[in-house]
């Protein structure tokens, strides 16, 4: 039998969500339009029921105490579970519609996703597609993401996972370069030549390389140093140092000589390396929206994402 205290307590459980995700009441009160002070007292009214702090408040931020972590984490499958119910009456529609969420990295997102979504668009009218440029971990429950591409040997296993193809990373400078330089023949000769980098770490300019039992760590410095794919590529094609790109990013550059490949016998390491993954919530009953983008990029997508060889 349903305990009617859980039924009264069920919206307030949804909201702590929300202020957990937002990060502080201000934040979820604009999204909710209610003042942070009726958050506030809905989350200790919430704590009074439970008989549990949820937060550790401070002039400056909002911390999750561990009891309320637990808490977040078993409200989380509640929604993923109301989530589903809601879903049921879209499965079964004839014409897909609503919104996808789907999260990417921004390479991928632009070199590759980017030209594949009109289209998508044009054969579902009816659905409301947002794209995410998401680098580092993404949490699918957290984020309210569908789908999440992930470039990753290691992918989430709470996920169904459908695997694209494989990635590796590329080393290149242009012609320019390479002829007033010099072409590096291995890996501890990049000191001696202008990289560009991300710049994102403190470990961004730190370059691992290995080659069967031979790996080398090689710090590289350089005049220039962009997080943003294109913005690098360009700058490389430019003349002003050596970059890593996926190969997905680079694969025409190399094709047009624009671009030329270096150290072709080594791999490089990083967290970005492995699987193109295509990853999403395990469920019963998938809206159509869903169903339908997935089948589009195994039809379309996937046979256009294998690397060609770059030699």
């Amino acid at each position: 039998m349903l305990n009617t205290k859980l039924i009264s307590l069920l919206p307030d459980l949804a909201t702590f969500i929300l202020v957990v995700n937002e990060g502080s009441f201000t934040a979820a009160a604009h999204k909710l339009g209610v003042t942070p002070s009726a958050l506030s007292k809905l989350i200790t009214r919430l704590e009074l029921a439970l008989n549990v702090k949820l937060f550790e408040r401070t002039t400056r931020k909002l911390v999750i105490t561990q009891a309320g972590q637990r808490v977040y984490d078993q409200c989380l499958v509640m929604i993923n579970a109301a989530q589903q119910a809601v879903d049921l009456s879209d499965a079964d529609h004839s014409e897909p519609s609503g919104s996808l969420t789907v999260a990417a990295p921004e390479a991928f997102l632009h070199s590759v996703l980017q030209p594949f979504v009109l289209p998508f668009l044009k054969q579902y009218p009816y659905i409301q597609l947002k794209l995410r440029a998401a680098d580092g971990e993404i949490d699918l429950f957290r984020h309210n993401i569908d789908v999440a591409f992930k470039l990753t040997d290691k992918p989430d296993e709470n996920l169904v996972m459908r695997e694209l193809c494989k990635t590796n990373l590329v080393l290149c400078a242009s012609p320019d370069y390479l002829q007033q330089r010099g072409v590096p023949t291995h890996p501890t000769e990049l000191i001696e030549h202008d990289c560009l980098y991300l710049a994102e770490t403190e470990r961004d300019h730190i370059w691992d390389f290995l080659k069967e039992d031979e790996f080398h760590t090689v710090a590289v410095t350089g005049r220039y140093a962009v997080n943003q794919s294109q913005i690098r590529l360009n700058a490389v094609k430019s003349g002003l140092g050596i970059g890593i790109f996926h190969d997905f990013v680079v694969q025409d550059a190399i094709a047009e000589g624009k671009v030329i490949q270096l150290l072709k016998n080594w791999t490089i390491k990083s967290n970005y390396h492995g699987a193109i993954a295509m990853q999403y919530a395990q469920t019963k009953y998938m809206p159509a929206r869903l169903r339908v983008f997935i089948d589009f990029v195994l039809t379309h997508l996937k046979p256009k994402l294998t690397p060609p060889t770059l030699e």
